[in-house]
């Protein structure tokens, strides 16, 4: 199978699964035995999906969403390389691992832009989305569980958008990342 037709029936699966992943990166954020690097990574990534300005604004047809499934799978690779190995229960570890080992293919799909997608989720660290920051979310209790909240919701209420499998979607997307990831 060609790498393109490879992206063409792999992207639109990420979509599909965007709102359960969100869940499981969540699920280890309460877990004091996972390394707070790891946890600020996987809280960076999530809250990614309540930043104003995305990379990809999500009411855009077909890529709206898969900034926020790159963002995810990078962001689970770096938890996995953030110190000590990720504890906590199997099926949640197992998760990250999945999504991790999923940025592999963001790499290739990026090609030279992937290293400006790992800088830019590295620096979601130190950044926040209604008001909350990442450091709030993984040392205060109370903006963690109010966060999780919200995270829960949009697990349930997202609904997968329409991707049409045709490779000018892919130029799309390679066009988007390449415009508006920092140079």
């Amino acid at each position: 199978m060609s790498d393109t037709a490879n992206y063409l029936d792999t992207f639109p699966a990420w979509l599909k699964t965007l709102g359960e992943d969100a869940g499981h990166l969540a699920a280890l954020l309460p877990d004091n035995a996972v390394a707070q690097e790891s946890r600020e990574a996987l809280a960076g990534g999530l809250n990614y999906l309540f930043k104003t300005l995305d990379l990809i604004p999500d009411g855009i047809d077909d890529i709206g969403y898969l900034d926020d499934a790159f963002v995810l799978r990078v962001s689970a690779d770096l938890a996995l390389r953030g110190g000590a190995p990720l504890a906590g229960a199997a099926d949640k570890v197992a998760a990250v691992e999945r999504l991790a080992a999923e940025a592999d293919i963001v790499k290739e799909f990026l090609e030279g832009n992937y290293t400006r997608l790992e800088m830019y989720v590295k620096g979601l660290r130190k950044g926040a989305a209604r008001g909350r920051s990442v450091n709030d979310i993984v040392t205060d209790e109370r903006v963690r569980t109010e966060f999780l909240s919200d995270v829960r919701g949009f697990e349930t209420s997202y609904t997968s958008p329409s991707f049409t499998r045709e490779e000018k979607v892919l130029i799309k997307l390679r066009a988007f990342f390449d415009a508006k990831l920092p140079k």
